[in-house]
């Protein structure tokens, strides 16, 4: 049987919500197509993989999390690789590229990528491929895409480079005789160049140029003059499309007769223990016109065992609403089983690498169930899902629009009519009635649904604790307008005469201002400037600590920038040092961020 020589790289990925490893996942894919075979790990797998031996070229896939971390995959990685014993040229053996993604709208932007990139240069190591900083803030498709494309360019010329290099110092021990040692070294050589390659059987390639019949509706299409969600317009409705390469299906779905269980969220698969407690109170905070609404939710707690202190967070798991939940199953054509239980296994033959069952997903849950506790429904399907829907739908001018959005001439329109908006597998279901997936295709396409996290506090810190002293005690708070969502004014007014807060610094960004120096103190920020010699007093002379708590895309920036303007004015240095500044205060825990997206 004929076999084709393949040659291997080592690929890492460490994510936190799944898109580092989905891209890493991808990339293996590719690589087949490439004459390359990826052995694919997690950074949190250090047992598995071995880069201090490692002999082929290293690709590497991170995240960042919270406001500029490691993802928490990664940080049993980062902690071996941060030892400070550790020779300079622990890993100068290793070549490697490194893919970061972040989002731009964060302070400290690719940061997880960042920190190990630093690291194994200061080990040693070396790209043979730049580094891509990929930005969530405006598409990660935009640099991640292109990056994937090169990166077959680039392992190819770093193999070539290697072959050649063994080549010449294989023609020098031949001309200079062979002693024992050299024969060693010669051996070691050729074990090297064994790691990089794998024998598989040889396949027939296909070539990955889409080129997609447009049939008679494509006349009217051209004559629109805006383009839409399920519609494209000269040129992108006239081109040939590259479109991704159809993920392999990996799961089998088999519904059983027997009962199944009742949905259940203590049933769910977690690294800590769920509780199911009752709501005692729900609350609305904000009146009826406020821009946004808030409510206080007070949950009994009383019969859990665990317990909790001031910045610790519970993670409250939300289902997915019952409505969208029934209409996935009408259009699934699988409402008459949507209470049968589920047996889900590895398909025979997949082709995808490493596939395992999703831990999130327990066996014999029903439809309704999973539906409803396990996958992320709202998500906004990646082109690999696309891709995988336009294989289940039938109207010719749907499949080619699918097509178009996951083409890499259409990622304009992706970002534009799917990422921008937030559109979700129902939206396409219903704008593309024709597509009928199976139900397998969700479970694999679709995230796991996340536990949203809220940070516990408690109100009479200084009470419960009257030995300590506490030192000057200031809030600056912020929201649009004073009578509609001026948040637990009451309270907040009792801890200022009490004295738990010395200062209360209030601002409304939408009310007009009272007097004309209100209009210059429109947000938090602009009332730390105010009071710019005082924060950097207590923060720097006194120690202090400073929390921020609020939307991480632009308040938590925005104070970020504000502070690094107050060191520098107040301590009188440069922008750089005040930088250094704050970075050792995140690094002693004395500035904290509590920040949503």
């Amino acid at each position: 049987m004929c076999c084709e020589v393949k040659k291997r790289f080592l690929l890492l990925f460490g994510t936190q919500l799944g898109q580092a490893k989905a891209i890493a996942e991808e990339i293996a894919q590719q690589a087949d197509g490439h004459g390359f075979v990826a052995e694919v790990h997690s950074l949190s797998d250090s047992d598995k993989f071995n880069l201090h031996d490692e002999k082929a070229p290293v690709v590497i896939v991170v995240s960042t999390t919270g406001t500029g971390d490691p993802p928490e995959q990664a940080l049993k990685f980062v902690k071996e690789i941060q030892n400070r014993d550790l020779p300079a040229n622990h890993f100068e053996h290793l070549r490697y590229g490194l893919l970061a993604l972040g989002d731009s709208e964060y302070t400290f932007f690719c940061n997880g990528g960042k920190i190990i990139d630093k690291r194994l240069q200061e080990l040693g190591a070396q790209h043979f491929y730049s580094t891509g900083y990929a930005d969530d803030c405006v598409g990660l498709e935009l640099v991640v895409d292109p990056w994937i494309e090169d990166l077959w360019i680039a392992l190819k010329k770093e193999l070539m480079s290697r072959m050649e290099k063994d080549t010449q110092d294989s023609l020098g021990t031949m001309a200079n005789g062979i002693s024992a040692d050299q024969g060693a070294s010669e051996q070691d050589s050729l074990d090297s160049q064994m790691q990089l390659l794998i024998l598989e059987p040889a396949a027939q390639t296909g070539t990955t140029l889409s080129q997609s019949v447009i049939d008679g509706h494509a006349g009217a299409q051209n004559q629109l003059s805006e383009p839409s969600l399920t519609q494209s317009i000269p040129p992108l409705s006239q081109s040939p499309l590259n479109i991704p390469a159809l993920p392999p299906a990996y799961l089998d779905v088999q519904f059983l007769e027997t009962a199944g269980q009742e949905a259940n969220p203590v049933l769910l698969c977690s690294e800590e223990a769920i509780f199911q407690v009752p709501v005692l109170k729900a609350m609305q905070l904000t009146r009826e016109d406020a821009v946004k609404t808030a409510l206080l939710l007070e949950l009994d707690i009383s019969n859990t065992t665990f317990t909790y202190q001031p910045g610790d967070s519970f993670c409250i798991v939300c289902p997915n609403h019952a409505s969208e939940v029934e209409e996935l199953l009408h259009r699934l054509q699988i409402c008459e089983m949507e209470d049968c239980p589920v047996h889900l296994e590895i398909k025979p033959g997949t082709k995808k690498k490493g596939a395992t069952l999703p831990q999130h997903i327990p066996q014999k849950s029903t439809p309704a169930f999973i539906l409803s506790w396990c996958l992320e429904i709202r998500a906004v399907p990646k082109k690999a899902f696309l891709r995988a829907l336009v294989e289940h739908t039938t109207d010719d001018v749907a499949k080619r629009r699918l097509q178009e959005l996951c083409s890499k001439q259409g990622a304009s329109d992706y970002n534009r009519f799917v990422r921008d908006p937030g559109v979700c597998l129902l939206d396409l279901l219903r704008a593309f009635s024709s597509c009928k997936p199976p139900f397998e295709l969700l479970i694999e396409h679709l995230p796991k649904l996340k536990a949203r996290s809220y940070s516990a506090a408690r109100e009479k810190l200084r009470a419960q604790h009257a030995e300590l002293t506490f030192g000057e005690t200031w809030l600056f708070f912020g929201c649009r307008h004073r009578d509609r969502d001026y948040l637990f004014r009451e309270e907040l007014k009792c801890f200022l005469e009490n004295g738990t807060l010395t200062h209360l610094k209030v601002c409304f960004s939408r009310d007009t201002p009272s007097y004309p120096e209100r209009a210059t103190r429109k947000y938090v920020q602009d009332y730390l400037r105010v009071c710019a010699q005082d924060v950097a007093r207590i923060l720097v002379k006194e120690k202090g600590h400073f929390y921020v708590c609020g939307d991480g895309k632009n308040m938590a920036r925005d104070v970020t920038e504000a502070l690094m303007d107050i060191l520098s004015t107040e301590l009188d240095v440069d922008k750089f040092e005040a930088l250094k500044i704050l970075a050792t205060l995140r690094e002693e825990k004395r500035y904290l961020e509590d920040v949503w997206a």
